[in-house]
Order: structure tokens, then C-alpha cells, then sequence
């Protein structure tokens, strides 16, 4: 494989006494696309930061393009960097036209070469035309695009966005997720995205690293993430679901109280070995000829679907979901089985190899 085009070995980042980044190594080649997930102080907008040049480090490097960009005691400039910034607030000049915000990283391109790209670049964005028009007669989604395309200008090999839809609305948010990951994959741009919203992550990066207290605590494709989470915290933020209290069996199999569990790979613990084991709504059928009888204790509607939080008769909980036109109230007693093709599970003891 290729050099990285980005690399990060182990850094550390500090305010005053505060670590907020410890240990963060992860790598991406060109074209690829990461974002970087977590709850708020997690450390993922000091690392993006970092990246950009905007932080220094107190231990570890970063490498951008196979040439070092930081170290402890060191840094390059964010200017001599080649890489594009997208923030959250938009950061345009408001006396500026889009033409001219988007063009402002060419200054030293002649006249004609500045108009073809700033064209170029706002047809990228669907926004061709609107060239001498300013910020304010914009929309804030087009005004993100404008971010973008001005970001794009320079030609860069990676792009770092700071939770840049997170002012706009769900649709829009959404829109936009598969604009800027189409771009990026189709002009084979490397990304970075800070955000807190996992459906965000899930749909516009080829890798995701979730990240708490400063650490990264997983960093994988988005599949692997949700159906394959190394810790409980990775599994609760990166989707919902429930877990159970099982014991582990002869024959890959758990015994819960939602019944015997038969897993499709390797358990990878003894028989007897206690263990908690995760269930996504998506495993959890209704099914009028189900063995589990469980009653609705919790729905959330969402349009199309319909999020519901089940009890057992021990006092345990699954979650499901379906379809919105199988309406239960509060109370209703909901026949289901356990549709789970592998099963996760977590445990205090160490995994046999």
C-alpha cells in the first residue's frame, strides 16, 4: 500500500494542566474519508485542530502528504499545509460577493484562471451562476456550500470540515452529507469530519474513529462500528439497542432470558463465562408466532419507522423496529424472536484466542 497521505502517531494535545488528546494514532490514504465521532469534549475538535496546524502537540507527529507537519516543540504553518477548512459558522466574508469568497485562496492565479475555477468549483457545489451575489441573499445551506467550494479552490489534498452541517436542518444535513462525500470521493480528496451525530458519520465516511476522554477508542469502517463495537460505550454511541445478561454455552450459543442465542462465528469465551450480550433493534422481529412475549414500555415514532422499547418478564429490555403502520400503545403485548445473525458480546473476562 501507498504512503498515507494522513498520519498521526500517538499525539497528545494540553490546555494549561488539561490533556484533552492523548495517544491518537490513525492513518488515511487519499481519497479516504474519516470522521471522527464522540460526545462533546471528547478531544475530536482539538485533534482536528492539531491536524490543521492550529494546535501544537506535546508528544507524537503528524505526517500530511509523507512530509512531517507537527511535532512536539514544532509545527508547520496551516498556510503551508495544503489543506482546505470548512467550519460550522461558515467563516464568509459578508462584503465579499461568492465569487470573490470563493476565489480569495487564488490571489496569485491571474484573473483568468481565478474565474474558471471559482466557476468550476461553485458548479461543483450546484450553485454556477451565483457568482455576484453576497452571504446574506443566501440560504444557510448554500452558504455551507460556498464554505466548501472556497475550501476546494486551492486544489487541496485534504479537507477538514468542523461539524459543518450541524445549524441545518435533518433533510439538509442529510442532502448534504452525500453532496460533500460524493465530491470528495469523485475529486479524490482526503477528509476529516468532526461530529457528534453517528448517522452523519455512518453516511459519508469510509472510516470512523469514536473517540472519549481524549482517546480514540475505536477507529474502523462504519459497518464494523455498529455491528462489531470493542467496547459497551462504542456500542451505546454509535446506534441504539439493549443489552442482556447471558452465560455462555457449549456450541457457540448464550442462554438469556430472551431464550438460547445461537451465534453464526466464534464466541471466542468458555462455556460458563458471564457475559452481556447486545442486541440492535434490527435483530429483534415481531413475529405473531414468536416465542417471546414481551409488552411496549416505551415508542418513539419517527415517520417511517417506529422505535419501540419492550420489556421481558424478568425486567430486562429489547428494542425494535418497524414499520410505522404497526402501530402498539403503551402496554400491548408484542410477540417477537431474536433474529440476530452474530452475536456481541462484552464481558470482564479476556476472549480466548
Amino acid at each position: 500500500m501507498s504512503e498515507p497521505l494522513l498520519s498521526l502517531n500517538r499525539i497528545h494535545c494540553r490546555y494549561d494542566d488539561n490533556e484533552v488528546v492523548r495517544r491518537v494514532s490513525f492513518t488515511l490514504q487519499a481519497g479516504q474519508i474519516a470522521c471522527l465521532l464522540g460526545p462533546s469534549g471528547c478531544g475530536k475538535t482539538t485533534t482536528l485542530r492539531a491536524i490543521a496546524g492550529l494546535e501544537p502537540l506535546t508528544q507524537g507527529r503528524i505526517h500530511i502528504n509523507g512530509r512531517e507537519a507537527s511535532r512536539a516543540g514544532w509545527q508547520l504553518p496551516p498556510e503551508r499545509r495544503g489543506l482546505g477548512m470548512v467550519f460550522q459558522d461558515h467563516a464568509l466574508f459578508p462584503h465579499l460577493s461568492i465569487g470573490e469568497n470563493v476565489g480569495f485562496a487564488l490571489r496569485r492565479e491571474n484573473r483568468e484562471a481565478r474565474r474558471q475555477r471559482v466557476a468550476e468549483c461553485l458548479e461543483m457545489v450546484r450553485l454556477g451562476g451565483m457568482e455576484k451575489r453576497y452571504p446574506h441573499e443566501l440560504s444557510g445551506g448554500q452558504q455551507q456550500r460556498v464554505a466548501l467550494a472556497r475550501a476546494l479552490a486551492p486544489r487541496p489534498r485534504l479537507i477538514l470540515l468542523d461539524e459543518p452541517f450541524a445549524s441545518l436542518d435533518l433533510d439538509l444535513r442529510r442532502q448534504l452529507n452525500q453532496e460533500v462525500r460524493d465530491i470528495l470521493l469523485h475529486e479524490g480528496i482526503t477528509g476529516v469530519i468532526v461530529t457528534h451525530d453517528q448517522e452523519e458519520a455512518f453516511a459519508i465516511a469510509t472510516h470512523v474513529g469514536i473517540m472519549r476522554d481524549g482517546e480514540m477508542i475505536q477507529w474502523d469502517s462504519p459497518y464494523n462500528i455498529y455491528h462489531s463495537p470493542i467496547t459497551r460505550f462504542v456500542a451505546e454511541f454509535a446506534g441504539s439497542g439493549a443489552f442482556l445478561e447471558g452465560t455462555v454455552l457449549p456450541g457457540d450459543r448464550v442462554a438469556t432470558a430472551a431464550g438460547e442465542l445461537q451465534s453464526h462465528r466464534p464466541l471466542g469465551y468458555p462455556p460458563g463465562s458471564p457475559v452481556t450480550v447486545l442486541l440492535r433493534p434490527e435483530d429483534v422481529v415481531v413475529d405473531d408466532h414468536g416465542p417471546l412475549r414481551t409488552s411496549v414500555i416505551h415508542r418513539v415514532f419517527t415517520g417511517p419507522n417506529i422505535l419501540y422499547r419492550l420489556a421481558l418478564d424478568n425486567g430486562e429490555q429489547l428494542t425494535c423496529l418497524t414499520g410505522s403502520h404497526e402501530d402498539m400503545p403503551i402496554g400491548a403485548a408484542l410477540p417477537v424472536r431474536i433474529a440476530a445473525k452474530h452475536l456481541v458480546l462484552f464481558s470482564d473476562q479476556r476472549p480466548s484466542a
